[in-house]
């Protein structure tokens, strides 16, 4: 018998794959960098803060000791201890995974690369959904459109968050469950549960998701499970680990608790509705969310995995929710770029044109188009202008920060703890004084939580009056250490 010729397609098939694999490879690497070295220059000039970068940070480096994920930045902060726990805050057991990683570097700059990596990961998943949907260059076009989207941007640009895991688990979720594979589409939507206290409502889009797309049993778990999840992170697990359901409720003008905000919202359902979009603020963020996909996000299903998250931002009384800075619309970035595609798949059914590959080039150049004039409006812009790599006090604010000896407790203003945290035992400079051995001020300009520099100014005198020494002033910075002896 003849042996079988390869057939000369395969190769060719072979060689194209995996041509994608180093194109779509190279896109995460060079976006991984680039949301990298966003972080680490705000962290080495003095940008970054210790709410939340060093919450953060104290958590992970107790999960790599094998010990409880301690966080005494916020346990003093709230008046709960120094063995206050990170669980008891937010839910976020996921944060575990990074700890490995400490073994490695056990600082700050690690959780800055790790969420760099973990928000460019979804790339690769987001490419493959939008290539089975709409094609290989629409794939590409829409891949770097979210590369470069603000929600990423505004994300890496401050600090770390749990944020950081939801984009790449959302990407396997939907990709998985396009694809038919429900078990890790099932897994991932899982995941999303150990992110923080309301991803279950998350998981409830989810099911309100597949219950309009026919598929309704899944549908229906999904949301019970979902709901379970939420109610039982905020009712008894928060609490169990020493935190206060109320710690995070930002619904007060609707009720006092949940059920009482419920009972508000029946009993003025039309002033609910409007909520929504009571401020400008609120109308922005909305329309920055869905205008990336050119509104096309509306007319898929999927965007109803994303409406519960996006609701509880809108609906609450917190400002800085509704805005489009910081990492909130990062949650949910992920979800709208595939109902953009998959709302754009619709579209053309309906008309009829399902093989018009014109139309599928033309929305994913708009697109990626709409997220390139965006970026000089967000925190990506900072990247190809020198002035963002210098800060005329840095070297001001490194010598305070040396002046600290390692294995100190210290409070430090808001910019100065990340710098301290892999070293110290950092807990926030506040105009309550905790009694700490050292401390590091900031008296030239605002810092949270202070309302003004006169403040931070009457409060380093009060200190100085009641025992501590200034060993350290430049630039407004100044160091103060605890005279034990004067003090007693």
């Amino acid at each position: 018998m003849a042996p079988v010729r390869a057939s000369p397609a395969a190769p060719s098939l072979k060689s194209r794959l995996s041509g994608h694999r180093v194109r779509v490879g190279a896109l995460a690497l060079v976006s991984a960098v680039a949301y990298a070295v966003l972080g680490l220059v705000k962290l080495a000039t003095f940008r970054a803060t210790t709410f939340d970068l060093v919450i953060v940070d104290q958590a992970v480096r107790n999960y790599a000791a094998f010990r409880p994920p301690y966080i005494p930045v916020r346990g003093v902060f709230s008046d709960r201890g120094m063995d206050y726990v990170q669980l008891a805050d937010h839910f976020s057991p996921i944060y575990a995974l990074l700890s490995p990683f400490y073994w490695i570097h056990d600082g700050p700059e690690t959780l800055i690369v790790a969420q760099a990596v973990l928000f460019a990961a979804a790339i690769p998943v987001l490419w493959r959904y939008t290539r089975r949907v709409l094609g290989v260059a629409p794939a590409y076009l829409v891949s770097l459109a979210y590369a470069l989207s603000w929600p990423v941007a505004q994300a890496v640009a401050f600090d770390v968050h749990e944020a950081m895991f939801v984009p790449l688990l959302t990407a396997i979720m939907i990709e998985r469950y396009h694809a038919g594979r429900t078990l890790p589409a099932l897994l991932a939507m899982l995941g999303l549960l150990l992110v923080k206290e309301d991803m279950g409502l998350m998981v409830a889009g989810v099911g309100l998701c597949l219950i309009v797309m026919g598929d309704r049993w899944r549908g229906v778990l999904c949301a019970i499970f979902g709901v379970g999840g939420v109610l039982l992170a905020r009712g008894l697990v928060t609490s169990v680990f020493g935190g206060d359901a109320k710690d995070y409720w930002a619904y007060g003008h609707l009720g006092d608790d949940l059920p009482g905000a419920i009972l508000g919202i029946v009993r003025d359902p039309l002033a609910a509705l409007l909520l929504p979009f009571s401020e400008e603020a609120k109308v922005d963020t909305l329309l920055l969310l869905a205008w990336p996909t050119l509104m096309l996000c509306l007319l898929s299903p999927l965007s109803l995995a994303a409406l519960p998250h996006v609701l509880v931002r809108m609906l609450s009384d917190r400002s800085q929710w509704w805005q489009a800075d910081f990492q909130y619309s990062a949650f949910t970035v992920i979800i709208l770029f595939c109902a953009g595609v998959d709302g754009l798949a619709r579209l053309l059914r309906w008309a009829k044109r399902s093989d018009d590959i014109s139309l599928k080039l033309a929305w994913s150049a708009a697109a990626c188009a709409v997220a390139l004039t965006l970026v000089p409006k967000f925190s990506l812009d900072q990247l190809y202008h020198p002035a963002f790599y210098t800060e005329p006090k840095a070297a001001a604010a490194a010598e305070a920060a040396s002046k600290v000896p390692s294995g100190a407790t210290v409070e430090a203003v808001n910019s100065v703890g990340p710098n301290l945290t892999s070293r110290t035992t950092v807990l926030l400079w506040t105009a309550k004084s905790h009694g700490a051995p050292w401390v590091v001020a900031d008296t030239a300009r605002w810092e949270f939580p202070f309302g003004s520099t006169d403040e931070q100014l009457e409060v380093v005198g009060r200190l100085q009056a009641d025992g501590y020494t200034k060993v350290f002033e430049r630039d407004g910075y100044v160091v103060l250490r605890r005279d034990w002896t004067a003090s007693s």
